[in-house]
């Protein structure tokens, strides 16, 4: 298995762990964090900007799906 595919592999399964189960990985669950660190060290990887642009493309739309499924706080100040 070539890197690239690793890294679509890695990106399909993150991409279904939150459409099915509408939330991001947490850091509570042990089965949980292998995506959890892979999610965050490509986040720190393209924030260093060493990053391939077609990767960045992809990697766009797991964002936004991940924002999608961001915490909320359930306690509003006010």
């Amino acid at each position: 298995m070539t890197q690239d595919e690793r890294w679509q592999a890695q990106y399909e399964q993150m991409l279904a762990f939150m459409e099915t189960n509408h939330r991001r990985p947490s850091k509570h669950r042990l089965e949980e964090h292998d995506m959890l660190n892979w999610f965050k060290s490509t986040k720190k990887k393209i924030a260093k900007g060493d990053y391939p642009p077609e990767r960045l493309k992809k990697f766009a739309i797991l964002l936004e799906t991940a924002n999608r499924y961001r915490r909320k706080n359930q306690y509003e100040w006010t």
